[in-house]
């Protein structure tokens, strides 16, 4: 156990040291992250005061091409959730996607990765509030693999936490301070010998995920709650509804959903970024279907993947080419 433990620790030492290598751009500047510092009073650290979107990229070895998923869209959303919490980026909409692909290109990653744009308030000062706060703005990039299990299917509990309300925290809006929401719910799934957490709102109605937008399949047609109900505004979660729709003919229904519809639905899956398409097979000790896998889901993420990888011609435009 030494000996392994040993290990673990070298190879966490190898990958900081890699890791402080990586360019990042803060502030204007690009420059290596092991120089890019705050300090311990910024603002965004004591009260959550920022905001963030998480954007994939995929490594296509036939193409010889990293692709960034919907890097546009998800810019588009950033610059709506500043709006949330009085936050200013000094670059235009073009400007964030132009920089994204500078940062990519001087990193020379290929291989599957991870985009961490982050508007924050930077002031370092005491005080609860929006007002009056300087704002930064910085891009991380990072390899990145699968976020959890989208193959075998993860086995899902619905959450003793409630998700947060619009009136009290706007969900619509990637709050870095609404994700201590995400992480309760994550952990006490875990802790329980499940994969991931399905949370209710305050109503008692399916919400989503930890970390990503929620569908059932049941008798032919696809449920999944609308926006009113507290979600995030996902950009995984409209795709799938595209796919669903134009690609595999199935009727997409936004509206409020039932906990008990999750034990008697014939497929679940969830979505999202770093979830990607990740099949549920189990809730709360209960097999969704049969337990495996099911059909729709199956399609759904051959398809998503011969997407994202730019196998499909027809949806190239979801994607950004770096190379």
């Amino acid at each position: 156990m030494a000996i392994k433990a040993e290990g673990v620790t070298r190879a966490a030492e190898a990958r900081k040291k890699e890791q402080a290598q990586y360019w990042v751009y803060l502030d204007g500047e690009f420059k290596r992250y092991a120089d890019a510092r705050l300090g311990l009073m910024t603002h965004a650290l004591h009260y959550g005061t920022g905001v963030f979107e998480g954007i994939r990229g995929y490594w296509s070895p036939e193409h010889e091409q990293l692709f960034v998923l919907k890097l546009r869209e998800h810019f588009a959303r950033l610059q709506r959730s500043v709006k949330v919490l009085k936050l200013k980026i000094p670059i235009s909409l073009d400007e964030l996607c132009k920089t994204s692909i500078e940062l990519v290109r001087k990193n020379n990653f290929r291989q599957d990765i991870y985009l961490r744009p982050l508007a924050f308030k930077s002031s370092e000062e005491i005080g609860v509030r929006l007002h009056n706060l300087r704002d930064s703005f910085a891009i991380y990039v990072t390899p990145f693999g699968n976020y959890v299990d989208i193959e075998r299917g993860i086995r899902c509990m619905v959450s003793s936490w409630r998700r947060v309300d619009d009136n009290a925290a706007p969900a619509r809006a990637k709050i870095t301070g609404i994700y201590v929401n995400s992480a309760l719910a994550k952990t006490e799934a875990m802790e329980n010998g499940f994969d991931e957490a399905i949370m209710l709102t305050h109503e008692g109605h399916v919400c989503e995920g930890s970390a990503e937008n929620i569908f059932l399949l049941r008798d032919g047609k696809a449920y999944t709650p609308p926006t009113s109900d507290n979600i995030l505004e996902g950009l995984t979660r409209l795709g799938m509804i595209e796919l669903l729709r134009n690609e595999l003919k199935v009727e997409v229904i936004e509206r409020s959903i039932d906990r008990s519809e999750l034990y008697v639905a014939d497929e679940i899956f969830l979505c999202g970024t770093g979830a990607q398409i990740s099949p549920v097979v189990d809730v709360d000790h209960r097999p969704v279907g049969d337990g495996q896998v099911g059909p729709v889901v199956n399609r759904l993420q051959k398809l998503y993947f011969d997407i994202v990888r730019g196998r499909n011609d027809k949806y190239r435009h979801w994607l950004t080419p770096v190379y």
